[in-house]
């Protein structure tokens, strides 16, 4: 493959968001829908509301988001709504894409799975921008675009698969069954196969804040408090170069508080998922990054 293109700035901001957006020269078409993580009640390093105001009015984009697999209080839909509200998302437009029901996409020649299971509301939407936070993970060890794809689209019963890498469907089975680490990072390259061949490449944008840089993820109501600065802000067409860059990024850093996310991110072998997807032909590992400060 190619290299890809990744836009940066080191700025964090709504603006620097809405410059990254219109650096792609990739406009996204027709009823747009924006993933984010709207964040576990007690966490505070999602993506805020005031942040992302800008490109959501700009694209008209509507909020969209699946219920959890891991008991929080998201796993409840009338719950997940709450959050939602106190977190501030209901001045947008919101769905939640699984609430009324699930569909499959198939996985051809994946790692695991032989479907992904998601939110049967992606229907309708035209586009998508993958609209990430990137940091640490618990499990996965990074979580960027790639993850916000995979388990982010996912429904509940489709993160329990990914998880499971394929055993199971039940949330609460998923966390019984024993599964390799990269089996479930690998399980989470199939997802995202499964969501980009079904929406299409030309219809997804990609772009990772790296700011808050926790070990832990949205997903934690209670993530460690970040001890590496503020990075900024990158963009791609590509969502395997983005990830890609962004840890090489924080790989490559001279921060000192880079340490506790460093071996985070290479103790669960976190760049699995990234070498999975490009193995699935998803992206490429090699990029150019373009400055736009």
């Amino acid at each position: 493959m190619e290299s890809a293109k990744i836009y940066f700035t080191k700025e964090v901001s709504k603006e620097a968001i809405g410059r990254i957006y219109k650096a792609l020269k990739h406009p996204l078409k027709g009823n747009v829908g924006i993933k984010i993580s709207t964040g576990e009640p007690g966490g505070n390093n999602y993506l805020h509301p005031e942040l992302i105001e800008d490109i959501v009015s700009e694209l008209n984009g509507t909020i969209v988001e699946c219920c959890t697999a891991y008991g929080g209080q998201r796993e409840d839909p009338k719950l997940h709504w709450k959050a939602i509200e106190n977190h501030g998302f209901t001045r947008f437009k919101v769905d939640l894409m699984d609430e009324d029901g699930e569909i499959d996409l198939p996985v051809k020649n994946g790692f695991h799975l032989d479907r992904d299971i998601v939110g049967k509301n992606i229907d309708n939407y035209d586009s998508f921008l993958i609209l990430s936070h990137f940091k640490g993970h618990a499990m996965a060890g990074l979580g960027g675009a790639l993850k916000n794809v995979a388990i982010g689209i996912a429904s509940t019963h489709g993160k329990a698969y990914i998880h499971s890498a394929g055993k199971t469907t039940s949330s609460k089975e998923c966390w019984e069954v024993t599964t390799l680490q990269d089996d479930f990072l690998e399980s989470m390259a199939d997802a995202c196969y499964a969501v980009i061949n079904h929406v299409k490449k030309e219809n997804l944008l990609y772009i990772n804040v790296l700011y808050r840089l926790s070990v832990d993820c949205d997903c934690d109501s209670h993530p460690a408090e970040p001890k590496m600065k503020d990075i900024g802000i990158m963009g791609s067409t590509d969502p395997v170069a983005l990830d890609k860059a962004c840890y090489d990024m924080i790989m490559n850093s001279t921060d000192e508080g880079k340490h506790d996310l460093v071996e985070r991110m290479t103790s669960r072998h976190g760049i699995r998922t990234i070498e999975a997807a490009h193995e699935l032909n998803l992206g490429s590992l090699d990029y150019v990054i373009e400055s736009i400060d």
